[in-house]
């Protein structure tokens, strides 16, 4: 049987979200709903979805920033908006913002349903591309299915989902700056400073575990985030 395609429905009107993921599932897909957007990049961090509907004015995090956060570490899954607003300032920034198309309130079933199959057929129905179930970090191996380290010599070490997540990140963007913000929302959804203070005790306990391969480091980069470098 061919694996549902799956969405994240990110929308605060509880009313409106729980009629067009109805809709959604009607018509075969697998769709998780959020109300806000903190909640939604939390979810997006945990699951893979091959498609993003977002409203733009939410609480806590709105629809374009929401989009941002996720181009910053998925630059290819589709993101439709979902907006009151018609300006062609919002729908300009709405596409600068990484979004694929812009629907307007009210709309039809029938037109949201479309634009959604013309999304998918653009991007051929392809799912994001899973993460493989080895990482190379230098000498180690990621097994990122079982969240455990192996070592040259045979040793293991096995991690916590956080531990293993952070990691995930940082492996996507070796050699290169990952923001600090992007870690906190992705793994925590938040941002604050005891959720910062978390985050820097699981970096240490990181670089604990690497530390079996002298060429592997995790850098902090002063008011920014980490950089993985592997020499």
């Amino acid at each position: 049987m061919k694996d549902k395609i799956k969405i994240l429905l990110v929308e605060d009107d509880y009313n409106l979200g729980f009629v067009i993921q109805d809709k959604l599932k009607e018509n075969g897909f697998d769709v998780h709903l959020c109300t806000d957007g903190v909640e939604g990049l939390r979810r997006f961090g945990e699951h893979t979805f091959q498609m993003c509907i977002f409203d733009v004015m939410m609480p806590k995090k709105d629809g374009f920033t929401l989009a941002r956060d996720i181009r910053k570490v998925n630059k290819n899954v589709p993101i439709l908006f979902l907006t009151a607003k018609n300006q062609t300032e919002d729908r300009i920034e709405g596409f600068k913002a990484g979004g694929d198309d812009y629907l307007t309130k009210p709309f039809s079933t029938e037109e949201f349903l479309l634009r959604v199959q013309a999304i998918l057929k653009r991007v051929n129905l392809v799912k994001e591309e899973e993460v493989p179930k080895d990482l190379k970090i230098g000498k180690i191996i990621f097994d990122t299915a079982n969240f455990v380290l192996r070592y040259p010599g045979g040793e293991k070490q096995n991690l916590t989902k956080k531990e293993a997540k952070i990691l995930q990140l940082l492996v996507q963007h070796t050699n290169k700056v990952l923001p600090r913000d992007i870690v906190l929302n992705s793994v925590w959804g938040q941002d604050d400073y005891f959720v910062g203070r978390s985050l820097d005790v699981f970096i240490t306990k990181l670089r604990k575990y690497l530390k079996e391969d002298e060429k592997v480091a995790i850098a902090n980069i002063h008011g920014v985030g980490f950089k993985l470098t592997v020499a």
